[in-house]
């Protein structure tokens, strides 16, 4: 387990998790926008979390994907894809759950009670997410990426030997 929670403490997971956070904070802007538009409309709670957590999740897939591991590739699967959802289905989940454990606590919500709420599920799912997308999600197409840039480099690696050792 130490060794994994190492895995957060360089740079390029320092990198990632920066640009997560900027993602996210675009992603969180389209779902207040999509959840307080149709919370305004008389939509349900229920279905306007379900709605908004749909529309962010798809924009956070296609930016994560592209700019947090840099997946260029475009062999974007079904498996994958499915993953994605699956972590962000646990995300919603998480995030009905504290704003009706809110509602409970606190009493009946105001609209600016629900968006606190949701504030808080933000900060309870944002490492979690970024592991499970880091190692589920991105996982394998990570993993081939490496395997892509080793291959190249030990097919490289013998002409910059065969260089050195002329020079000396």
């Amino acid at each position: 387990m130490r060794n994994y929670l190492k895995t957060f403490l360089n740079r390029e997971s320092a990198t990632q998790i920066t640009t997560v956070a900027v993602i996210g904070v675009i992603n969180t802007v389209v779902d207040f926008s999509v959840f307080n538009v149709l919370r305004s409309v008389s939509v349900s709670r229920f279905w306007a979390v379900t709605v908004a957590l749909l529309i962010a999740t798809f924009v956070s897939y296609l930016l994560n994907r592209r700019y947090t591991f840099k997946l260029h590739d475009g062999r974007v699967t079904m498996r994958e894809a499915i993953q994605f959802y699956a972590v962000n289905l646990a995300a919603w989940a998480v995030t009905l759950g504290v704003i009706e454990l809110a509602d409970v606590v606190f009493g009946p919500l105001s609209l600016l009670g629900e968006n606190f709420a949701k504030v808080a599920a933000v900060a309870i799912i944002l490492l979690p997410k970024f592991a499970a997308y880091r190692d589920v999600v991105f996982g394998k197409a990570l993993k081939h990426r490496a395997a892509q840039a080793a291959a190249e480099s030990t097919d490289s690696e013998p002409a910059s030997l065969d260089s050195r050792s002329t020079e000396y």
